[in-house]
């Protein structure tokens, strides 16, 4: 335990280049497929309501449901990633969407659908397990951002591929068997999560835990020097909300709840939206998924880099704050294609981009030990986020007001507040050693442009 080695115990060490290609692939495929899972039921929506007779106030009202049962289950992942470890709460997640998607095939009502489509929240927190176990897989590496926004980009992907599969399977084996089909991706994809290696960082964790309980106290503390954290102990809720965490855990929570209305409203209940507000037939709307999720795959690339550059806090903050204002466009402006199309697209770019941003800086700004529990206390407010989006849509269009109308209200409000939220949260120095430590260290150069907000 002495010398200048690290005392890294087995797997602590850093990880080889070719263990990190293959982390951030198998991520990468995770996330799509849950994402298919995910945005497969807002997708087929209207087909689902067509089968079972609902009217548009009773689809929302089911949706609604369905994303309280959502949060309930995400409740767990936080827990899940700190105790368990980052790779086997990626398998369990990844899992989950796939029994959601095959149970939903077998869905025969509104209180089956409900109940089922709830494990679709493990699917759903996929991503903060990439966001947590990548951030501690990359390390210090200055394009780590850039990096993780390829993985990150399997949203679109995930929803693209929803929308493609729909398009072309629906007609031929109906949404009951699309979602059986969605199922054995999934599959597959957890056996490959069981070959991965366990997050270093974790693995050090875990090792001064042990450390601690033998009453090694010394060594523990050494390990805890080489790897880069701060204590070996398992993080608790009250810790994100001591003084230095607090303010951005509450701005932070904030903006994914403001945003996933937008989410709710603009991506998750796209083709209900642009059917009924701008008149676009479902298989028109179908094609216009496709290439604006298209467009967001381009807008989770660009913003992953330039938020390596002038500061992902910023780069979200600016993201949100145009896409509200493109959403509003839209929905105002005329109904033809040759407007619809394009907005839309551009919507979904500064809609969704910022995400490849935002998840790596949820990594950056939160210490180790609570790295899972602190990401995953914000990234919940996102199905909150969703019953509220589809709430003020069903209550607004109940009282007979134009999809339009109530979409501004219900999506673009949300995205709009969810930039201006974002200015409350912490400033970390994502140049230094802030991703490896755990313990982001705030930016002192009062000349870089991140730290103008």
């Amino acid at each position: 335990m002495s010398g200048n080695s690290a005392p890294f115990p087995p797997g602590g060490a850093p990880l080889a280049p070719a263990a990190v290609r293959r982390v951030s692939i198998v991520c990468f495929l995770a996330w799509v497929f849950s994402v298919f899972d995910y945005t497969l039921f807002g997708t087929l929506l209207p087909a689902i309501s067509d089968d079972y007779g609902w009217d548009s106030g009773t689809a929302t009202a089911v949706t609604t449901w369905i994303t309280i049962g959502t949060f309930v289950v995400s409740l767990c992942v936080g827990p899940m990633l700190d105790r368990w470890g980052r790779r086997r709460a990626l398998a369990v997640t990844t899992a989950g969407a796939a029994v959601a998607s095959g149970l939903t095939a077998l869905a025969g009502g509104k209180v089956s659908m409900v109940l089922i489509r709830a494990l679709s929240g493990l699917g759903y927190s996929e991503e903060v397990v990439n966001s947590v176990y990548l951030n501690e897989v990359y390390g210090n590496n200055r394009r780590r951002g850039f990096m993780y926004s390829f993985v990150q980009s399997g949203w679109p992907v995930g929803a693209l591929l929803a929308a493609l599969v729909s398009a072309l399977l629906l007609d031929t084996i109906g949404w009951h068997g699309v979602f059986l089909f969605a199922t054995f991706p999934a599959v597959v994809i957890v056996l490959l999560v069981r070959k991965l290696p366990e997050s270093p960082t974790f693995v050090n964790l875990t090792r001064i835990r042990e450390l601690r309980a033998e009453g090694r106290a010394g060594e523990a503390a050494e390990l805890a020097r080489h790897a880069g954290v701060e204590t070996g102990e398992t993080g608790r809720l009250r810790d994100i909300f001591t003084p230095e965490l607090r303010r951005h855990t509450i701005c932070l929570s904030a903006a994914w709840l403001l945003n996933w209305m937008g989410i709710q409203v603009f991506s998750v209940l796209g083709t209900t939206v642009l059917t009924d507000s701008k008149g676009v037939s479902f298989d028109s709307a179908l094609l216009v998924l496709i290439l604006g999720n298209a467009a967001g795959f381009a807008g989770y690339i660009a913003h992953g880099y330039v938020g390596d550059r002038i500061g992902r806090r910023l780069t979200i903050t600016i993201g949100w704050l145009i896409g509200g204002v493109v959403m509003t466009v839209m929905l105002i402006g005329p109904s033809s294609a040759a407007f619809v199309i394009p907005a839309y697209a551009l919507g979904l770019f500064f809609l969704l981009g910022p995400y490849a941003a935002l998840l790596f800086y949820m990594g950056e700004s939160y210490p180790a030990k609570v790295r899972g529990i602190g990401p995953n206390t914000a990234h919940i407010m996102g199905p909150i986020g969703a019953i509220a989006g589809s709430a003020v849509l069903s209550v607004l269009l109940s009282a007979v007001l134009p999809m339009s109308v109530a979409a501004f209200f219900a999506g673009a409000v949300g995205i709009l507040g969810s930039g201006l939220a974002m200015l409350g949260t912490r400033r970390v120095d994502q140049d230094g050693s802030g991703a490896a430590s755990g313990g982001p260290v705030p930016s002192q150069n009062p000349h870089d442009l991140r730290s103008t907000l």
